[in-house]
């Protein structure tokens, strides 16, 4: 069962299951992504912090927007996609082009759905997407082994809570390692390890946007980690952030008709068990 909750509120997600209210897990990710957040911070200075506050700004201006149109309570889910695309894009990009991808991902990837938990994306996912779509010339960031290093804290923490799937992040590492030997591609743990983490635990694993079913989940991470090793363009063993972020998109893309498929399976297993 997906470790979210059903809330009676209005935000709730129809197919969350468990003791989690969507603001909860919404405060649990900013938590787990304030090291990563830290330590790009530091490198980037004024900069990347200015960037940080424009994304906090066009999160926060879209969240209130839909919350006026709806009627509806305020809502702070924004801030995490805002952390994530703080922590992918470097100081020094344009910060309109910052601003228009992240409206864009934020509108389309949840905010038209109804808010946090009705979509099948990430938002952060689908407003980096836009971002390399429309403005290829920006590059990601994120793979460097001081955020690696910083993005173990708070996995640990979601796996802990229960708020990223360990099947999934499994799935994908095993997929991604046999498909790079497939390819002939060279696999360094460290190097591998530095470049794929913060990717795969915040965007390829977020609760969201993964598989809800567990045979689905080993589906999904599966598929994202193929997806990652065909869409690398890297040289050695590192993985391009961007390839992880498109790796994440299709694999969302395609999570519900896992989700679907993995029940029908186990629907169809059931009956020729118990007639």
């Amino acid at each position: 069962m997906n470790p979210l909750t059903l809330s009676a509120s209005a935000d709730a997600a129809p197919f969350l299951r468990s003791r989690w209210e969507p603001a909860e897990v919404t405060l649990a990710q900013a938590a787990a992504l304030l090291p990563p957040l830290a330590v790009v911070l530091v490198a980037g200075g004024g900069p990347q912090a200015l960037l940080l506050a424009t994304s906090l700004a066009v999160t926060f201006f879209w969240e209130t927007l839909f919350a006026l149109l709806r009627g509806r309570a305020w809502s702070w889910h924004g801030v995490t996609t805002a952390l994530v695309v703080a922590v992918m894009v470097p100081a020094g990009a344009p910060l309109w082009q910052l601003a228009l991808a992240l409206s864009l991902g934020v509108v389309l990837g949840e905010l038209i759905f109804g808010g946090r938990g009705f979509g099948f994306l990430a938002a952060g996912v689908v407003a980096l997407a836009f971002l390399r779509f429309s403005f290829a010339a920006i590059p990601f960031a994120g793979d460097s082994d001081a955020v690696a290093m910083a993005t173990l804290p708070g996995a640990a923490l979601l796996l802990y809570l229960r708020l990223i799937s360990w099947r999934v992040a499994l799935a994908a590492i095993l997929s991604f390692a046999a498909a790079s030997l497939a390819a002939g591609q060279p696999l360094d743990p460290a190097a591998t390890g530095a470049s794929l983490a913060f990717g795969l635990f915040f965007l390829i694993c977020d609760p969201f946007g993964a598989a809800s079913t567990n045979a689905g989940r080993w589906l999904y991470g599966a598929l994202a980690g193929g997806l990652a090793v065909a869409f690398d363009t890297a040289p050695g063993a590192a993985v391009a952030p961007e390839a992880i972020v498109f790796a994440a998109l299709l694999a969302s893309i395609f999570a519900p008709l896992l989700d679907h498929a993995a029940v029908l399976v186990i629907a169809r297993i059931r009956r020729r068990r118990h007639g």
